[in-house]
């Protein structure tokens, strides 16, 4: 069985007459041992269920059907989606371990299979909310690792009192801790992106609250990093009006705090007075 290489890659690409395109994020991977280093730190073992988002023309996927029960790949390239059961079979694996679904992994909300873990390389320009559906929306997935931009695996690993530190690290946190694992050279893409990669590896925990806690932390949480700079009590102004520095010291928070110092569980206190004083349920 073989992974593949630079050369296979490009040859793959020719065949389907494909040219990637910024649009969906398309950056190959040309290298062999990143892959196996991404599947070695998600722990990934032959129990697991991997779900894989974007996987492209396969280098990642190989590397997983080495390890794991099964691989569910969703793919939004029709061409590539055709062409991964034939690359998997022509690298002498099976294809009873890979399910390809043809979907928007943006949209993907339903599985008729449980995945375990999440092992991917995220598009750029959709990372974060795809991370934050699968964690949402797959609560049989307890652990993986990501390969992002390394902007975005910093804000997604950050900490409290930290300008990496904001909305989609609080979200993130509601389901998982993260960190970040390493940095990936520009080399081993084609073809050569423009900006930095890195590894963020996740493990799941069970969710800080009910899902009208969760909604309406995630409205304190968007309405305190649209006005970063400004104190909590300014920034929750617009929706909570004079009942702002109230709700926020029912909650136990300081008024004159900025949301970059607050961690999740502290915006869950928020979150939780918001739910007593509204009866009808926000939409995040």
């Amino acid at each position: 069985m073989n992974l593949l290489g630079a050369a296979q890659i490009r040859a793959l690409a020719e065949k389907l007459d494909l040219k990637p395109t910024k649009k969906l994020g398309q950056n190959f991977v040309i290298d062999a041992n990143i892959c196996r280093k991404i599947v070695k730190l998600a722990q990934v073992s032959e129990s697991d269920i991997a779900l894989e988002i974007g996987p492209g023309l396969g280098s990642l996927t190989l590397a997983l059907l080495e390890q794991t029960k099964q691989v569910v790949a969703v793919e939004i390239d029709n061409r590539l989606a055709n062409q991964l059961p034939i690359t998997v079979t022509e690298n002498g694996f099976s294809n009873e371990k890979l399910i390809v679904i043809n979907e928007d992994a943006m949209t993907l909300k339903h599985l008729d299979i449980k995945p375990t873990v999440l092992v991917a390389n995220l598009p750029y320009n959709i990372s974060v909310p795809v991370l934050l559906n699968v964690l949402e929306y797959f609560p049989s997935i307890t652990k993986g690792v990501v390969m992002v931009q390394t902007e975005v695996a910093e804000r997604l690993a950050a900490l409290p009192d930290n300008k990496q530190y904001g909305a989609p690290t609080v979200k993130a946190n509601w389901w998982s801790t993260l960190e970040l694992s390493a940095s990936v050279s520009r080399s081993v893409f084609w073809p050569i992106p423009n900006v930095d990669s890195s590894l963020v590896r996740f493990d799941r925990h069970p969710p800080l609250g009910d899902e009208v806690q969760r909604v309406a932390t995630f409205t304190i949480i968007d309405q305190a990093f649209a006005k970063r700079r400004k104190m909590m009590r300014s920034a929750l102004s617009q929706l909570l009006g004079v009942n702002a520095v109230n709700l926020l010291e029912a909650a136990g928070i300081d008024p004159t705090i900025r949301g970059e110092a607050l961690s999740v569980k502290e915006f869950l206190e928020i979150g939780k007075q918001l739910v007593k004083q509204n009866s009808t349920p926000l939409d995040t």
